[in-house]
C-alpha cells in the first residue's frame, strides 16, 4: 500500500509539472557520459525529470541509473543496458528500443506508446528488447514485443488493452507473439485484445484481469492462473492448460478448442 502511495504521489507531481512546462532542463550526450562516469555505486548517476527526448543513447551503460520521470520519447536506445535502472514515470513514447536490455528495471507507471524494436516489419528474438524481471505495475503500454524475453516481468494493475475507440489507423495493442512471459504477473491488469499467440506464459497469473478478446492460440499457459479473470470472447485454441487454475470462475472462459 505504501509503495503504490508512492508511486500516485509521484505520478501527481510529475504529471502537475509536465502541465505547467516545470521540467528539468534538457541534457546532451556528453554531458550525460560526464556525470556517468562520474558516479560510483554508492551515487549512480541522476538524470530523474530530465528531458532526454531524441538522443541517440546508443550502446550507453544505463545500469541502476536514475530516469524517473524523464522524458524519452523518441529516443534511441539501440543496445543500450537499462538493466535495474529507475524509469518511474517515465515516458518512452516511440523510442528506439532495438536489443535495450530493461532487466528487472524499475518501469512502474511508464507510458511506452509505439516503440521501435525491429529494422523490418517483425521482431526477432535477437532484436527484441529484454524486459525480465522488470516492473511494468500501473504502465500504460501499446508496444509490440514479439518473441522477446519478459520472463518474471510484474504487469499487475497495467493497461495494456486496446483503446477501442481509437483505432482508425488500425487495431493497436499489446502483442507478445511467441515472447517468453512464463511467471510473469498480469493480475489485475488490462489485456483486451491482446494478442499472446504461441507464447510461454507457464505459470503467469492472470487473477482479476480484462483478457476479453485476448489472443492465446497455441500459447503455453500451463499452470497459468486464471482465477476471476473476464475472458469473454478470447481464444484459447490450441492452447496448453495443463494445470491451469481458476478456468471455472473465470467469466466467459471457453476453451473447447483447447490443446
Amino acid at each position: 500500500m505504501k509503495k503504490q502511495l508512492l508511486s500516485l504521489l509521484f505520478s501527481t507531481a510529475l504529471a502537475v509539472g509536465h502541465a505547467g512546462g516545470v521540467m528539468a532542463g534538457e541534457l546532451n550526450v556528453d554531458e550525460m557520459q560526464a556525470e556517468l562516469d562520474a558516479a560510483t555505486p554508492e551515487q549512480p548517476a541522476d538524470f530523474s525529470g530530465h528531458d532526454l527526448s531524441r538522443l541517440d543513447l546508443s550502446g550507453m551503460d544505463l545500469s541502476g541509473v536514475n530516469l524517473a520521470g524523464a522524458n524519452l520519447s523518441n529516443a534511441r536506445l539501440e543496445n543500450t543496458n537499462l538493466e535495474g535502472a529507475n524509469l518511474l514515470g517515465a515516458n518512452l513514447d516511440g523510442a528506439w528500443l532495438i536489443g535495450a536490455n530493461f532487466a528487472n528495471a524499475n518501469m512502474q507507471d511508464i507510458h511506452l506508446f509505439g516503440p521501435v524494436v525491429a529494422r523490418g516489419l517483425e521482431p526477432s528474438r535477437e532484436q527484441s528488447p529484454v524486459f525480465a524481471g522488470a516492473d511494468f505495475s500501473g504502465a500504460r503500454v501499446i508496444a509490440k514485443l514479439s518473441q522477446g524475453n519478459s520472463d518474471g516481468a510484474n504487469f499487475s494493475g497495467a493497461n495494456l488493452g486496446a483503446d477501442m475507440k481509437n483505432q482508425s489507423m488500425g487495431l493497436m495493442r499489446f502483442e507478445a507473439e511467441g515472447a517468453q512471459l512464463a511467471e510473469a504477473d498480469f493480475s489485475g491488469a488490462k489485456l483486451n485484445h491482446a494478442l499472446f499467440r504461441f507464447a510461454n506464459l507457464t505459470g503467469a497469473d492472470f487473477s482479476d484481469a480484462d483478457i476479453r478478446s485476448a489472443e492465446f492460440n497455441g500459447a503455453d499457459l500451463s499452470g497459468a492462473n486464471f482465477t476471476g479473470a473476464d475472458a469473454t470472447g478470447a481464444d484459447f485454441s490450441d492452447a496448453i492448460l495443463t494445470d491451469a487454475e481458476g478456468m471455472d470462475s473465470a467469466t466467459g472462459m471457453s476453451v473447447e478448442n483447447a490443446g
